[in-house]
């Protein structure tokens, strides 16, 4: 690792810029990015295990009579709860005729398919088979053996969280026409954040990178950032982040000091299916987990209803910019023309 600051600690949250830099003031940072560190980072995680897991979705997507869908690697993907609340899940090919079983109902915990009304129940019927499904209280996770190609897991690699019970959590999801080593080297290059979205981020500056000299393990450290996020005009939250990258799809950045020390922000990168052009897609599924030990964050969880959809409308403003990053990657490779 290469540290060059330590970031100080703060007794309020909030800060007001003295002198604040208009854009094209701030200190480039093409030279710290380097393509080298960033592709080390990337070759990283794409050697750690996943066990073949795949997010699917959020929990909150399954509700009582709809099941949750969605082509992962070209496999159609179905889950839904039983009348017991478990989850279950498989092909989203009915083994009848083949009907989309992603447009049928639920009814009394089995899935009921619409063309002629054969009734899954979770166990092998018909020519059936359920696939390893995992709910980790925020995310549902497939495990697609025949997409990864790996040594299976009997669990995925789901990041360290605050507790739930005491977080303010919101998940976003977003399609984009790339690969998820397209997703996961975005995010893996923090040295954007100020100058592509000046909207959200100031004063960014990376204080550690991980050593290219070394190979690394799931357990070593990431890239650690100084950064500010912008509430209104002159007023900021100074913070300290950090971002690993645990399994080969997924990016994590933590906030390690400052305002919300523990919060996540998890980018969880799904491949889906070629688009009707042939082009790979992507779906970005991120799961923000906001904590405080404020006593105004209490009120802040009573209103999570209302702040939901905030906190995935700003996820939404972030992805639009860096959803076009990666597509814009995804052409460069494909047709030979990535730099380094």
């Amino acid at each position: 690792m290469n540290s060059e600051s330590s970031a100080p600690r703060r007794r309020f949250p909030l800060s007001l810029r003295r002198h604040p830099l208009s854009w094209e003031q701030q200190r480039p940072s093409w030279r710290d990015a380097r393509p080298a560190v960033i592709a080390q980072a990337l070759k990283r995680a794409q050697s750690r295990p996943s066990g073949n897991w795949y997010v699917l979705g959020a929990t909150d997507d399954i509700v009582d009579d709809k099941p949750l869908a969605r082509t992962i690697g070209g496999q159609e993907v179905v889950v839904w709860r039983t009348a017991d609340g478990r989850l279950v899940g498989g092909s989203g090919i009915c083994p009848h005729l083949g009907a989309p079983l992603r447009d049928s109902p639920v009814r009394c915990g089995a899935l009921v398919c619409h063309w002629h009304g054969l009734a899954l129940a979770g166990t092998p019927f018909a020519g059936w088979e359920p696939w390893p499904v995992h709910d980790d209280g925020l995310l549902v996770w497939v495990r697609l053996d025949s997409v990864g190609g790996e040594s299976s897991l009997s669990a995925p690699v789901v990041p360290a969280r605050p507790a739930l019970a005491k977080a303010l959590s919101a998940v976003y999801t977003g399609i984009g026409i790339c690969e998820p080593e397209d997703i996961v080297a975005n995010r893996l290059d923090p040295w954007h954040g100020a100058w592509f979205h000046p909207y959200s981020f100031v004063d960014l500056t990376v204080v550690d990178v991980p050593d290219t000299n070394q190979e690394g393990t799931a357990a070593d450290s990431g890239f650690a950032v100084d950064v500010s996020f912008k509430l209104a005009g002159r007023l900021v939250v100074p913070v300290r982040a950090v971002f690993t990258a645990p399994e080969p799809r997924t990016v994590v950045m933590r906030i390690t000091e400052g305002e919300g020390q523990g919060s996540v922000v998890e980018t969880h990168a799904t491949p889906l299916g070629p688009d009707e052009r042939g082009r790979p897609q992507t779906a970005v599924i991120e799961a923000i987990v906001a904590a405080s030990n404020r006593r105004g964050f209490t009120a802040a969880r009573a209103a999570a209803p209302l702040l939901r959809p905030l906190m995935r409308a700003a996820a939404g403003r972030l992805w639009r910019d860096d959803l076009a990053y990666a597509e814009r990657r995804r052409q460069l490779r494909s047709t030979g023309r990535f730099p380094g």
